[in-house]
Formats: C-alpha cells, structure tokens, sequence
C-alpha cells in the first residue's frame, strides 16, 4: 500500500504551446479577463488572475505557426480554470457570449457546474466553479457520486 500524497499538494500553472501570442492573449485577457503580468516580445507571455506571478503561460518556442494537434492523439484534453462562486462563472458566460466564443458544452456535474469551449488554438478549457463540499451528492456509503447532466445556462446567467 501506498501513502496518499500529501493532502496541501495542488496544481500550479499551465503553459501552453500557442501560434500565435498576440491572439492567445486577446483570448486570455481580452475575453476571460486574466492581465497580463509579464511579455517577451512575440514568444511568451504570462497572465494570472489577483496579482499571482502567473496562473497561465503562453509561447511560441516551438509552435509559432503551427496548428493545432490533430484529434485521437495524447496530450492535454483540458486546462480547468476554478471560479470562486456561480455569480462569477455566470460572468465568464456572459464574455464568452458577447465575444461570441462557442461552447463545446456545460455540464452540471453535481459537485460542479461547468462551461467546456476552446482557446484559438483549439486547447480545450473548462470553466467551472465548485458546490459547497457538503452539498456534494454522495452515495450510500459516503463516496462522492459525480454526474453528468446539461447544465440550464439561462439558470445560471439568472443567478438561481
């Protein structure tokens, strides 16, 4: 039997390979909101959320030009950015829409509610604000019990 990781672990940031940073960042700051925290000219850049170092990385190393990874190989499936209450993930819905950015999907997922679309680049993200942990479903002996149903985007811009 292993030990369980240490329970404070989290995951850091995220850096993407992007074609194009000027663009990567209309996405990022222009859409989502994240500001810019530092650029190296058109082959990085980093953006965060508070004031953070950063929570998102962007390059152009080996990717300047390029196109997206084809479909039904490996790699990154999603990145999940965490908003910290529905009223600001009904907000995330409400940029995406005005920038008429389309959404692969939303889910409710029973401990979650989430928004599934993608960046220019075709990198899939979700945006999803986490349910109180004592309103999470459970099952008869204390597991949590996820679900996937679709989620009421009117109910959520309604803030209900």
């Amino acid at each position: 039997m292993t030990t369980p990781i240490d329970p404070a672990v989290r995951i850091g940031h995220v850096h993407l390979k992007v074609s194009d940073i000027d663009r990567a960042l209309a996405f990022y700051c222009g859409v989502l909101g994240f500001e810019l925290r530092q650029r190296y000219g058109s082959e990085a850049a980093f953006v965060s959320a508070g004031g953070y170092h950063h929570h998102i990385g962007l390059n152009t190393w080996e990717s300047a030009g390029g196109s997206p990874p084809p479909e039904h190989c490996t790699g990154l499936y999603h990145l999940a950015i965490v908003y910290p209450t529905r009223a600001t993930l009904a907000d995330a819905l409400r940029r995406l829409t005005a920038a008429k950015i389309a959404l692969d999907g939303a889910s409710d997922h029973g401990v979650s509610e989430a928004l599934y679309l993608r960046d220019p680049d075709q990198n899939g993200i979700e945006l999803y604000w986490d349910r109180p942990k004592e309103s999470w479903p459970r099952g008869p002996n204390g597991e949590v019990a996820m679900f996937t149903v679709p989620l009421d985007l009117d109910d959520l811009l309604r803030g209900t």
